[in-house]
């Protein structure tokens, strides 16, 4: 499937379900990174609108990116009560923005969908001088605990293409050399979800790789994941442990 449809039937799980990212993220890009409530921000690969409201929030304009029109949408809804919102179609390869119009940048849970090497020129393209580029993960704990691994199992066994989506198939060196020569900072926070079976089913739902009703894999992996739900639960929920992880950096002009 076409990366930028692969969403477009769950984007209500994902409005509901995904998680947040926690303070500390943030305020690290506002006092390390360089952004302020002055700064126009583009966010590529907006989806739903999730990372754009913690910089509106703070006063900061944001242009969202969005490829997917359903989503797209999502994102004009949820934050149609802040003026210093806008969003466009647009891919990271293709953002349709003028020149130099942007001071900086944020991608959050989308680096791993992109043409890193159009994506670089495009970002360098569109960033005025001195401007930053952050990309920000969610990345989801595998270990730790007994249901962290199992559900890990589970999305290797029944998931449609996991292996073959996981950002955690982006290296290190790519990230590196994705920014100009020297210049990617790291920066990693401790983020935390506490569901119950709802939670954890609409999380699993509005990812990609979750088969979809009527796929032959959908039904077994609902019912395995209410038996893993059980076995783990304490006081009717478990815990998705994730760290977050922050990459901000320069562009190459």
């Amino acid at each position: 499937m076409n990366s930028k449809e692969r969403f477009s039937n769950r984007v209500e799980d994902y409005v509901k379900y995904r998680p947040g990212y926690p303070r500390e993220a943030i305020d690290y890009l506002y006092e390390e990174g360089g952004l302020s409530a002055e700064s126009v921000a583009a966010d590529i690969g907006a989806g739903t609108g999730i990372f754009s409201r913690y910089l509106l929030e703070r006063g900061t304009k944001v242009i969202g990116v969005e490829p997917n029109d359903r989503m797209r949408g999502a994102a004009e809804e949820a934050l149609s009560g802040f003026p210093g919102f806008r969003a466009v179609p647009g891919s990271a390869e293709a953002t349709g923005l003028p020149g130099a119009y942007v001071d900086f940048i944020v991608s959050a849970q989308a680096f791993h969908w992109f043409d890193q090497a159009a994506a670089r020129r495009e970002f360098a393209r569109i960033l005025k001088p001195g401007g930053k580029t952050a990309l920000i993960w969610n990345v989801r704990l595998t270990s730790g605990t007994r249901f962290l691994e199992e559900y890990e199992d589970l999305l290797l066994k029944l998931g449609t293409d996991y292996a073959d989506v996981n950002l955690r198939n982006v290296t290190r060196e790519q990230l590196a050399s994705f920014f100009r020569r020297g210049t990617m900072r790291e920066a990693r926070f401790t983020n935390r979800q506490i569901v119950d079976f709802d939670g954890l089913s609409g999380r699993l739902r509005s990812s990609s790789y979750a088969p979809a009703p009527g796929h032959p894999n959908h039904e077994p992996m609902m019912r395995e994941l209410k038996a893993l739900f059980d076995r783990n639960q304490q006081n009717g929920h478990v815990s998705l442990d994730y760290e977050t992880t922050v990459y901000l950096g320069e562009m190459e002009s």
